[in-house]
């Protein structure tokens, strides 16, 4: 269940007892603190090679982008796999959404450009970044931009590119989920692009794990405290059967097809 605080600004009902208790699964100190400094060395130098990022030509970015995201994961103890066929060029990428993590393992596989919320443009060192990588900033507190923000995905889809959106508007902690919202989908109509839903699925030891859920009033800080302590904490990227738009088609039904194939 979702708590709609405006017209396209929905709020899960996901909280802290959704999370994990703190001592299930931590592992040492010393391993949290190395995981650390090497993170953060990671992305420190990414951001200092900013200058550099924004000459590679496209193919560069994204073996730049596929790196660096999978450098990340590793220096957080992160694994992570893909199964199913992962889009590579020209579609739709639609994603449950429960972690800041989420971004990251897309990004290790899939050649996409990013949806995200204006708010991620201000993050230290991750927001230069971002921009860099062409993330597209959605501002969700005013709603006028968002014809504004379908048309600029329907060009990069018509372009060829791959674009990655989590339309259930928020982050929930992936033991429930919310409904995928229409506008996105829009974007695909418009260009005749593939939609491919994808399932982001969290585990620690092999057992469905909320600990890196994003959620309720928590700051990022807090979350990634979580996320550097956990202890075998594994994600999947699984891509379901892609769903081809007419230019006759709803965004409501394929919103609604897309949710069905992810939360079967």
């Amino acid at each position: 269940m979702a708590v709609v605080d405006s017209l396209w600004l929905p709020r899960s009902t996901c909280d802290v007892s959704c999370l994990p208790a703190r001592s299930d699964g931590h592992v040492p100190a010393l391993t949290m603190l190395k995981r650390v400094v090497v993170t953060g060395t990671v992305l420190l130098l990414a951001v200092l090679a900013v200058p550099l990022l924004a000459l590679l030509p496209q193919r560069g970015l994204i073996a730049a982008q596929r790196r660096l995201a999978r450098a990340v994961l590793a220096g957080l103890g992160v694994s992570h796999r893909a199964v199913g066929r992962i889009p590579q060029h020209g579609a739709l990428l639609v994603a449950n959404h429960v972690s800041w993590l989420d971004v990251i393992v897309i990004l290790a596989h899939a050649p996409a450009r990013l949806l995200a919320k204006r708010e991620v443009r201000g993050w230290p060192l991750i927001g230069r970044l971002a921009a860099t990588l062409g993330t597209v900033f959605v501002d969700r507190s005013r709603p006028k931009t968002l014809p504004a923000t379908v048309g600029r995905i329907s060009a990069e889809l018509a372009a060829g590119g791959v674009v990655a959106v989590f339309p259930e508007g928020t982050t929930w902690c992936g033991r429930m989920g919310g409904t995928f919202r229409p506008a996105m989908f829009q974007a695909a109509v418009d260009a005749a692009a593939p939609v491919v839903p994808v399932r982001l699925t969290f585990a620690q030891g092999g057992t469905p794990s909320t600990v890196a859920a994003f959620i309720g009033d928590e700051t990022l800080l807090t979350s990634l405290r979580r996320v550097v302590a956990a202890r075998g904490l594994s994600i999947e990227l699984k891509a379901h059967a892609t769903l081809y738009p007419r230019p006759s088609s709803s965004r409501r039904v394929l919103a609604r097809a897309a949710t069905s194939a992810v939360t079967a």
